[in-house]
């Protein structure tokens, strides 16, 4: 039978619209019990990262597409994965979504979402054509970065691009000047840049926003060692989100015995913490999909985190697992307040249907009346025809997700 354990958290430290600076967590205060796992393991205690889950990008884009599923009949396409995360991918998969890696493979007139992670504008092209509804999710910080790109481009600049090969988010950014840019992965590939012999060219340096940031210091150190009048734009291409999680897993790696980082293996924020805390000075680190993954020999103080696209749920279901003895404590360094509104598309599309259910519903011989909701489709899912989008801001994608899983 479960049992409780006491959750404790610091004092509220600074709001944080952007990266936060890391601070350490102080006084803790009892909030209250979480679901306890009776297992076998001697777990002392959980220190919990926070910020930690979901950024403000995955929240967008699971919302929208959780959207689409409402509005359309089976199936929604989308262009690649909506998030690097298997069990997100899967839940919307028993939803009606297929997930496509050709845009030549969503048949004309479908509704198709594109990812979070940002598409080449040759696929953005090819999905608007033939009468295909398209919503692109692209994540604003990875829109900033092909903004940056193609001005460079344009201005005559050389642009090193600092990510991974076959990387999603890097493909798509790299495909919007392919002639001028050139992919660095490590400190070796700048020493063994050739850009040729037509004499000196201005050179940039962006970044695939989801790396870690030591990965890219050493990068951008010899980079600028190499090409003193190296252009960079005033604010960093990595991600708040990335950096602030990032800097709680720093603050309590030193402390923990091992450290639980939760998510998918294709996610490069996921892979960048693992990497963190074992830089750090934790002595284990386990990236898991799930709680089954967990292993059943840890002991003492276990640090838990989760990549940007890892839903919350994962990490209740393996905090419970490891069943704390002394509790889990909140080692939170900032507070995220970033939001992302839902992407254009959507905002008209919903908007022209919610226009649509007010116009039936004052109709004298209207089924519903206004304010009530409309299904849309057969299969039982309804519109609510009074505020769409009024509450978004405060709903959450966990919660959506647990809505569609019934």
């Amino acid at each position: 039978m479960a049992t409780g354990y006491p959750l404790t958290e610091p004092e509220p430290p600074p709001r944080c619209g952007g990266t936060g600076n890391v601070l350490r967590p102080r006084a803790v205060r009892h909030i209250g019990p979480w679901s306890r796992y009776d297992g076998v393991m001697a777990v002392d205690r959980v220190l919990l990262a926070e910020p930690r889950g979901f950024c403000a990008g995955v929240e967008k884009a699971i919302k929208a597409l959780a959207w689409m599923v409402r509005v359309f009949e089976p199936p929604v396409y989308c262009y690649h994965e909506i998030v690097h995360n298997r069990h997100v991918v899967e839940q919307f998969r028993a939803q009606g979504v297929v997930f496509v890696d050709d845009i030549a493979d969503v048949p004309p007139g479908a509704p198709v979402m594109l990812s979070a992670h940002g598409s080449a504008p040759e696929v953005v092209t090819a999905a608007r054509e033939q009468g295909r509804v398209v919503v692109d999710a692209v994540c604003p910080l990875v829109t900033k970065v092909h903004h940056e790109m193609k001005v460079r481009a344009r201005k005559g600049y050389t642009v090193l691009y600092v990510g991974h090969e076959g990387h999603e988010e890097a493909v798509g950014t790299m495909a919007v000047a392919p002639a001028a840019v050139r992919l660095l992965e490590r400190v070796e590939d700048v020493e063994a840049l050739d850009l040729g012999a037509d004499g000196p060219v201005p050179v940039a340096l962006l970044a695939q926003t989801t790396l870690s940031h030591d990965e890219w210091a050493g990068i951008v150190d010899r980079a600028r060692d190499r090409f003193p009048d190296l252009w960079m734009p005033n604010r960093s291409d990595l991600c708040f989100a990335t950096t602030n999680r990032q800097a709680a897993l720093k603050a309590l790696a030193g402390k923990a015995d091992a450290v639980v980082v939760i998510g998918s293996e294709n996610s490069s924020n996921t892979v960048a913490l693992a990497q963190v805390a074992a830089a750090f000075g934790c002595p284990r680190v386990l990236r898991v999909n799930d709680v089954s993954e967990v292993p059943e020999d840890l002991s003492g103080t276990i640090g838990v985190t989760a990549g940007a696209s890892a839903p919350e749920s994962l990490v209740r279901a393996v905090v419970a697992r490891l069943a704390p003895i002394h509790g889990v404590e909140i080692a939170r360094v900032t507070v995220e307040e970033e939001y992302f509104p839902p992407p254009p598309e959507l905002r008209e599309l919903l908007r022209a249907l919610e226009a649509t259910v007010a116009f039936f519903a004052a109709a004298p011989d209207a089924p519903t009346a206004p304010g009530t909701s409309l299904a849309v489709d057969g299969s039982g899912r309804e519109l609510t025809s009074a505020g769409v989008l009024s509450d978004d801001r405060s709903t959450a994608a966990a919660a959506v997700l647990e809505r569609l899983a019934g």
